[in-house]
């Protein structure tokens, strides 16, 4: 029991976080839904992953490591959170303002890493499964949560601002802050967590903002009451 906590209750407690820092908080439904479909598209990315990663094995002279942190996982499983968020939650009458976006970022990369973390403590064989958990804990887990709002803030910018170019953004910029936080991973913890400290830096400063403009929005709709 108290691995399975490891496990899953770092992504909830982010999740937690980012949902209800959302002035005009979407409804638990929605959220849900947006999970789920994060959980769902573990297995197309598992098997898309294992195909891509058995085929550049075997034909291609390019170091391992450059193929697995680019050309499989990080393309693979950006490529799936962003339909999540292009042909589902686009459509959602609950998208309605800037923060949704990367709310709903969030919430599908956090979802996807929910499973992915259980697949990895539970279905590896390895020895000391706790101390895989506690270092995805601390890794793993914010960086899919990073790659979500870098996402949903591209994705809301291209649907709320106009900004055509950032719907490549959306796609591009998690792509390779995920492919390199995959290689830095296989090379040194120190790159990674680098990696991952000024990415959050940066994260934090536009979620902030935006939380400074929702603040102002829900003033004024206040007065209106």
């Amino acid at each position: 029991m108290t691995l399975l906590a490891i496990t899953i209750v770092p992504s909830l407690a982010i999740l937690y976080y980012f949902v209800h820092s959302d002035k005009f908080r979407e409804p638990n439904k929605s959220i849900y839904k947006v999970f789920g479909l994060g959980i769902l598209i573990c297995f197309p990315a598992y098997f898309a992953n294992t195909l891509l990663i058995s085929f550049f094995y075997k034909n291609t002279l390019v170091p391992t490591e450059l193929l697995g942190s680019f050309l499989s996982a990080a393309i693979v499983e950006e490529g799936l959170k962003f339909l999540v968020l292009y042909y589902f939650v686009l459509k959602m009458k609950e998208f309605n303002e800037p923060m949704d976006g990367i709310v709903y970022g969030v919430t599908v990369s956090l979802g996807f890493a929910t499973l992915e973390n259980i697949f990895y403590v539970y279905g590896q064989g390895f020895n000391d499964p706790y101390s895989i958990a506690i270092l995805r804990s601390i890794s793993a887990i914010p960086a899919h949560a990073l790659f979500g709002v870098f996402m949903g803030y591209f994705f809301m910018r291209y649907v709320f601002i106009k900004k055509k170019n950032n719907l490549l953004l959306s796609v591009l910029v998690p792509y390779f802050l995920h492919g390199y936080y995959n290689y830095f991973a296989s090379l040194s913890y120190l790159g990674m967590f680098t990696l991952l400290i000024v990415g959050w830096v940066i994260a934090i400063r536009i979620f902030s903002k935006l939380k400074v403009k929702q603040k102002t929005k829900h003033k004024e709709y206040e007065k209106k009451l």
